[in-house]
């Protein structure tokens, strides 16, 4: 009796399905569920720091749209010549449901909200980015699942076991549509799967902060901080394995200076920040107020 194994990883045979003429994109669906399971563990951990919930809804309100624009005007920025230039659409620029969010601008765009919002209610920041660090560590990786219904951000090719095969998408009218068509069965090319070697990296990252965050009280933003160093470590070693088109300076790819920067950046900002946790009094005085009070 023979048996078969199935030696690559196969991609998906379409990342669009269609209701009627209503595009339904896998890529959109994997942000919005990384976004309800980054909400939900937020909500839980900041409760338990001492904060108001009502404070991560208000936060939810500025956080998603300046993520998304944030993270679309990083991507446009760092691969401006897939917009811009003979042969290319600029409005396309704006069609976030078709992949491109940079994760470095999504967060950047994401705290300077953040951080506006807790000015005016007079809020310390810290906690809540302690609180919201491992549902977004965690939200990455879901979203990573998104590139792969996208056949994008791969790695070079390779014969490993678990390569990912890449298959000849066409759409309706035979043409090649890598992102909306669906598989032909052609594979044309076996890559490494660095969506996968990341999304791996993140939910391990994921389990990290959480041990480390109980083991040793971190507080004062220094949870967050090690996630900014931790994803930074583990997205710089994945941007040396992908070979897909990349804007360079001096001969290595624009996210992987931006990683090294920003690691280098989180791990100082981490030993500079205060040692211990606040105080639930601390986080939220005038709720806490209200609480006894009541």
């Amino acid at each position: 009796m023979e048996t078969t194994i199935l030696a690559n990883i196969p991609s998906p045979p379409q990342g669009v399905w269609y209701l009627g003429r209503l595009p339904i994109r896998a890529y959109a669906l994997c942000i919005i569920a990384g976004i309800i399971v980054a909400l939900w563990i937020t909500l839980r951990r900041y409760k338990a720091r001492g904060g108001n919930p009502d404070v991560v809804w208000d936060a939810v309100i500025v956080v998603i749209p300046a993520g998304i624009v944030g993270g679309r005007l990083y991507h446009v920025i760092t691969d401006w010549d897939k917009y811009f230039g003979p042969g290319r659409d600029p409005w396309q620029a704006f069609n976030v449901t078709a992949g491109g969010l940079g994760i470095w601008g999504a967060v950047a765009a994401g705290v300077l909200g953040v951080w506006a919002l807790f000015r005016v209610k007079k809020l310390p920041l810290g906690p809540f980015l302690d609180s919201a660090a491992p549902g977004v560590i965690l939200a990455q990786a879901i979203g990573r699942l998104g590139n792969w219904f996208n056949q994008e951000l791969y790695g070079r090719p390779t014969d490993v076991p678990w390569a990912l095969d890449i298959y000849y998408r066409v759409g309706p009218d035979g043409s090649y549509a890598p992102l909306t068509g669906r598989s032909t069965g052609e594979v044309i090319a076996s890559v490494h799967p660095t969506f996968l070697y990341e999304m791996l990296w993140n939910i391990l990252l994921f389990c990290f902060l959480l041990w480390a965050d109980r083991r040793f009280r971190l507080g004062h933003g220094r949870v967050f901080a090690l996630y900014v160093a931790g994803y930074s470590l583990g997205r710089s070693c994945v941007e040396l394995m992908r070979a897909d088109e990349a804007n360079m300076i001096l001969g290595l790819r624009v996210n992987t200076w931006v990683s090294a920067i920003v690691l280098i950046v989180a791990v100082i900002v981490f030993f500079r920040l205060r040692k211990g946790r606040e105080t639930p009094e601390e986080v939220d005085p005038t709720y806490h107020r209200e609480r006894a009070e009541a």
